[in-house]
Parts: structure tokens; C-alpha cells; sequence
């Protein structure tokens, strides 16, 4: 990531889409740009719900531009239907940002906490902190989900450029 560059961070969930907009500043820290909540109403068909969703991701692709979508991968939740409707979540997510050309990537919840936190099963009280002190905050962004959205584009920022396959094999080949 580059000077410029922003991130849109998604925490999905059926009910409440946490996100935060991060940009790289010119000094290599990250500055947020906008963060909240993207709400379903509990009365909704929950196909009603996904297209809540979708809009709202659009919307934010579009109104921020973002180089990049990092979305929380799904977690494997004691009860199979949540999974599977948060999946439906995440589906929704990743469309909008398809359909808008974004890069994404994808970032199980231990690895966000673990970039942000510095370890894998940290609370989210330890994630809303370290969002906050990051950030220089006075307080760390509110609802908790969308302080998620926020660690998951810090993740991205934050994370170490890795180089890519095709590099590693052209670079290994002798002449």
C-alpha cells in the first residue's frame, strides 16, 4: 500500500454490517476517514436484508473509492444456520465489490486481531483499544461493530506486502 491509499473494512453480519474507510497517510500512519454501521431491520425477509446490504456497500465503494475491500472471512459459529446466513452476508459483500473492480481480501477473524491486537484471541474490548490508540482516537469507534470494520481495513494497511507467486517463480528461474 502506497501514501493515498484507502481501505474499506467490512465486519458483515445479517443484522448489523459494521465498516470503517482507512487511508494510508503521507506518513505511513493510518488515518480513518468515516466508519459505522449498515442496519437491517429484524422484520425484513432476509433477502430484503441482503439487497440492504449490497446497496450499502455500493454506496461506500462509491462514495470512497477504495484500492481495496478487506472482508472478514466467516466464522464457524456453534449454530449452522448462522453460519450459513452469515455467509449469505459475506456473499452480498463481495458481489458489491466485484461489481465495483475493488481488489479483495479476506482475513479470518484470528489473523485481524492478531495484526491489530497482536494476538489471535484478543477480546474486542483489546480490538477497540488498539483501533482507537492506532488511530490516535480519544475513544474507540462506536458500535463495537464498527470498530470491527476499522481493524479489518488496519488489518489490510497494516499487514506486510507479500510477494506473489508468479514473482517468487520468475525471480528463482536462472537465465
Amino acid at each position: 500500500m502506497t501514501p493515498g491509499d484507502v481501505v474499506l473494512g467490512i465486519d458483515p453480519g445479517t443484522a448489523v454490517t459494521g465498516y470503517g474507510v482507512v487511508r494510508l497517510g503521507a506518513r505511513g500512519a493510518p488515518e480513518l476517514i468515516e466508519c459505522g454501521v449498515i442496519r437491517t431491520r429484524a422484520d425484513q425477509r432476509l433477502s430484503a436484508r441482503l439487497r440492504d446490504i449490497h446497496e450499502g456497500v455500493s454506496e461506500l465503494i462509491a462514495r470512497h473509492s477504495p484500492s481495496l475491500l478487506a472482508v472478514e472471512d466467516v466464522f464457524y459459529a456453534r449454530n449452522v444456520r448462522t453460519t450459513v446466513v452469515l455467509g449469505h452476508a459475506r456473499g452480498v459483500i463481495l458481489l458489491a465489490g466485484e461489481m465495483s473492480g475493488v481488489s479483495i481480501v479476506e482475513y479470518p477473524p484470528a489473523v485481524i486481531k492478531k495484526t491489530v491486537v497482536g494476538r489471535g484471541a484478543a477480546t474486542k474490548e483489546q480490538v477497540q483499544f488498539m483501533v482507537a490508540q492506532l488511530l490516535r482516537l480519544k475513544s474507540p469507534p462506536q458500535p463495537a461493530d464498527a470498530s470491527d470494520g476499522v481493524a479489518a481495513a488496519l488489518c489490510a494497511l497494516l499487514s506486510p506486502a507479500l510477494p506473489s507467486l508468479a514473482s517468487l517463480t520468475s525471480s528463482s528461474r536462472r537465465p
